[in-house]
């Protein structure tokens, strides 16, 4: 329950409904005790008209507006049928007004139930954007998806119906045991003796199903995962003919899924035979104690009948405790999954001192060192590189030699272990980090676009709303405008999820421009040039080289560009530098480049060298 805890505070947000929602379930409920008072006061009085009627030896206490209702029976001193009358539609009333105060309890409680799920969701969302790279790598996409929505709406089980029906069986229970006690004690006692033996089976049941929730919310997410996976991996497992391995990998999950969920089902059903149980004992005891003292009393008549509509009216709510319960066990494991990621800390955080200062100048990689923390991989070892202002730096390097977690470590998408990075002479660790990616632009190697148009898709990293112009602009810079406008409907043509209706060139020429289109100070391509051809690459190069003019670019790839001139040229090994100079300093080395320049250079770049001049 201590986990539960977490959501007080939506609970205070919304205190004003949630406290004129109890005061409706009082009053609901307040209105439903009156009515066997009323039923039992009419069946003394019936039973006095009856033939060889025993004289009343008591006089039964009623609540206080009861009492006022029976004084004014008495002073209008009806006859019979009048009095059957009066009191038929007054219980008729009571009714009414019960239900519509159950009405209002439901707007106020249940409705305030959506808003805390609204804003739980949004919670989560907004916790799950500020958590670091690292956090991804280590989480599956469909346990992140099922805390946020299977999670989510057990919780809001329990902040709208739980609560409601804890309340409405608290105060009707208080109400109904307070009124049969004021009538008769020792009736009382004997109604309520099965209530202990209840509550000890749903403690014993209650902890049995917090654990099997746990283990079936753990099991949902392994699930989802399975699922999502095979959504966004159908083309390989179509190609790779592994529809049947993969429908029997599912299977074997869902099959955990179901004997689990049976399990929990089978351990549930406990409770309302129990409670049925219970209820009919009560029912018993109230006709024969009761049944006994009528015998004696015809005052006690009204009260056994009164007993009866007592004990039906408690059916639901001591029905519901275990479902409540039920309800609050699921919501506790729900909610501790969520607080175990609400309450993880990302590891990339603004340092107290952080300045939304502007990110220009030289950039430094001073004796830097960075080990992947989920892996134990080395990624860069004692890394000294300096890049002023306006250069255009060209990184090599084998797959794994850390060119790309040099991109990374410069966006802080990571801290290094050691060393540090400064821009303009600044420790990046000193700048806001929205300031810092603001001002850097990321062509990804893994390019992602959004289910969206290529307009939006283009324009996502802008603060403001991005004109057509400025669009157009950088897919032209791209190469990619032509091939835009031969799209059904252009710049409004909606892109697939991570842009599955496009080519791989396509869709990394619209993630540069939309690199592009944030007009950066510092911007960084990743191996993004990969699946064009040698003629559009040529033509993208040469569209940039106009670009990149006064900004500070860092190409990393694999292949050498030779249409291309680079201030500098890095070769990255194992993490650390082993070869740095322009073209013609390392060609005279001899060595990686020279080797790998011999190597990659394909007859497609020859013929590009052959019509064009270098830049």
């Amino acid at each position: 329950m201590k986990q539960l805890s977490a959501i007080n505070s939506f609970f205070w947000k919304y205190r004003t409904r949630f406290f004129v929602g109890i005061i409706f379930v009082i009053g609901a409920n307040y209105f439903a005790v009156l009515t066997p008072q009323i039923t039992g006061f009419v069946v003394n009085q019936v039973q006095l008209h009856l033939p060889g009627a025993k004289p009343v030896l008591s006089k039964p206490v009623h609540d206080w507006a009861v009492a006022w209702f029976i004084h004014q029976i008495e002073v209008g001193n009806f006859d019979f049928g009048s009095l059957v009358a009066i009191c038929s539609v007054t219980i008729l009333l009571l009714a009414i007004i019960r239900g519509i105060l159950m009405f209002f309890m439901r707007q106020t409680i249940i409705v305030m139930s959506r808003h805390i799920e609204f804003d739980q969701k949004n919670q989560i969302f907004q916790h799950y954007q500020k958590l670091d790279t690292n956090f991804y790598k280590t989480n599956t996409t469909g346990d992140l998806m099922n805390r946020m929505s299977e999670d989510v709406s057990r919780v809001r089980m329990y902040t709208g119906p739980a609560v409601m029906y804890l309340i409405n069986l608290v105060a009707l229970i208080g109400f109904s045991v307070v009124s049969m006690l004021r009538k008769d004690v020792t009736l009382t006692l004997y109604v309520l003796a099965p209530l202990p033996i209840l509550a000890i089976t749903i403690y014993l049941v209650n902890s049995v199903i917090n654990k099997k929730s746990e283990r079936i919310q753990a099991l949902l997410s392994d699930l989802t995962s399975n699922a999502q996976e095979s959504y966004s991996g159908i083309r390989v497992i179509k190609s790779f003919v592994q529809e049947k391995a993969m429908l029997g990998f599912f299977k074997k999950n869902s099959e955990s899924y179901r004997a689990q969920a049976v399990g929990l089902a089978k351990v549930e059903a406990i409770y309302f035979p129990s409670m049925a149980l219970m209820i009919g004992l009560s029912t018993l005891f109230t006709i024969c104690i009761g049944g006994i003292q009528a015998l004696h009393d015809s005052s006690k008549i009204g009260l056994v009948v009164e007993f009866v509509i007592y004990i039906n009216m408690l059916t639901f709510p001591v029905s519901a405790i275990g479902w409540t319960a039920s309800m609050i066990q699921r919501a506790a494991a729900s909610q501790k999954r969520l607080n175990e990621f609400l309450e993880t800390e990302p590891t990339i955080q603004n340092s107290k001192h952080a300045v939304k200062s502007d990110v220009t100048g030289d950039i430094y990689f001073n004796k830097l060192s960075f080990t992947y923390p989920h892996t134990g991989i080395k990624a860069i070892q004692h890394l000294d590189l300096k890049i002023e202002k306006g250069n255009k730096v060209l990184v090599l390097g084998r797959t794994g030699s850390g060119k790309s977690t040099l991109a990374q470590l410069l966006l802080r998408f990571y801290d290094p272990q050691e060393g540090e990075i400064r821009i303009g002479g600044k420790n990046i660790k000193e700048i806001d980090l929205n300031t810092l990616r603001e001002k850097i632009s990321y062509v990804q190697q893994d390019v992602f676009l959004f289910s969206d148009t290529v307009t939006d898709n283009i324009s996502f990293g802008m603060s403001k709303q991005a004109s057509t112009e400025m669009v157009e602009k950088a897919a032209k810079f791209s190469s990619v405008h032509e091939e835009i406008l031969g799209f059904d409907k252009g710049y409004d043509t909606m892109i697939g999820e991570r842009g599955v209706t496009l080519s791989g060139g396509q869709k990394q020429r619209i993630s540069i421009a939309r690199a592009l289109i944030k007009d950066p100070e510092i911007i960084v391509f990743d191996d993004c040039l990969s699946a064009v051809d040698a003629k559009t690459e040529y033509r993208i190069l040469t569209n940039l080289y106009t670009y990149l003019k006064e900004k500070t670019a860092i190409i990393i790839t694999h292949r050498i560009f030779s249409t291309f001139r680079f201030d500098a040229i890095i070769v990255l090994e194992n993490g650390a530098i082993i070869e740095k100079g322009t073209h013609e300093e390392l060609m005279l080395l001899n060595g990686y480049y020279a080797e790998l320049y011999r190597v990659q250079l394909t007859e497609q770049d020859k013929e590009i060298t052959e019509i064009s001049p270098q830049i």
